[in-house]
């Protein structure tokens, strides 16, 4: 009996064939345009070079094209740890903490986390008064101190994931500065209140630096502060424990004084 199946015919049809060279010519331009394109090799290298001629801009663009072509190679990884140096150094740092904050999205079990957490700590405490403040000699610690504290809780994030980090000693470092400067505008805020009468509010505030910002110098203002406000409220006994902390951790001197206005 014969088959029913039909055997495939030797000859194509002329429009098919006219299909398959097309489809063959676009697939050898398509080849030739990636033979000419540069590779995630060197495309990381030329990133390096512009990095290490301080050309930012152009070390951008080669990690940018890296990522986007290929953002599966093993060397893209670093490569975005690099241009969120490379927008730091270029004056661009809304980008280099949207690429830093990706990064650990993306990758939040990677040691690297330990370097984003470290520049984005930086960038916020890098954020300078601007040109008009230092000109008129603005003081800045009586300003809500947003940056500072977002650069005290990526070092304070960095030092608990990763105290053994490279990074780690420098955000403690600069963790001493930034803790002063949170208790100083804490101590600020204190006196607005004891300005106003408000002892309830600004014994708050007091007790809020000290607990939050141990070590600091300007805790001493902190007690005192803690001091008159529970003298205001009669408060005798309260008042005493808190002067008997001073004169343990700052001594005698200014433990009398009253707070700063």
């Amino acid at each position: 009996m014969k088959s029913l199946e039909r055997k495939p015919s030797l000859r194509a049809p002329t429009s098919l064939i006219a299909v398959v060279c097309l489809a063959l010519v676009l697939s050898a331009c398509g080849r030739d345009d990636a033979v000419q394109e540069p590779g995630a090799d060197l495309l990381y290298e030329q990133g390096q070079e512009h990095l290490l001629n301080g050309n930012y801009a152009g070390a951008i663009i080669s990690f940018q094209n890296l990522s986007i072509r290929y953002p599966l190679n093993a060397v893209t990884r670093q490569a975005q740890l690099d241009l969120i140096y490379a927008y730091y150094r270029s004056g661009q740092p809304e980008s280099a903490l949207d690429v830093a904050e990706t990064f650990i999205r993306e990758n939040p079990r990677q040691p690297e986390v330990a370097y984003c957490l470290y520049m984005i700590g930086l960038i916020h405490f890098d954020s300078d008064p601007n040109i008009i403040e230092r000109l008129f000699r603005v003081d800045v610690t009586e300003r809500p101190p947003r940056e500072s504290q977002l650069a005290f809780d990526a070092f304070e994030n960095l030092i608990r994931q990763y105290p053994d980090s490279e990074y780690a000693g420098d955000a403690r470092q600069r963790m001493v500065y930034l803790r002063n400067r949170l208790a100083i505008y804490e101590n600020h805020v204190a006196r607005y209140y004891m300005q106003r009468g408000a002892w309830v509010a600004a014994l708050n505030r007091a007790q809020y630096a000290i607990e939050h910002y141990p070590g600091a110098p300007e805790l001493e203002e902190s007690l005192a502060i803690m001091i008159e406000a529970y003298e205001q409220l009669g408060n005798i006994e309260l008042a005493e424990d808190a002067r008997r902390v001073l004169r343990e951790n700052f001594g005698d001197l200014g433990s009398d004084a009253p707070p700063g206005g």
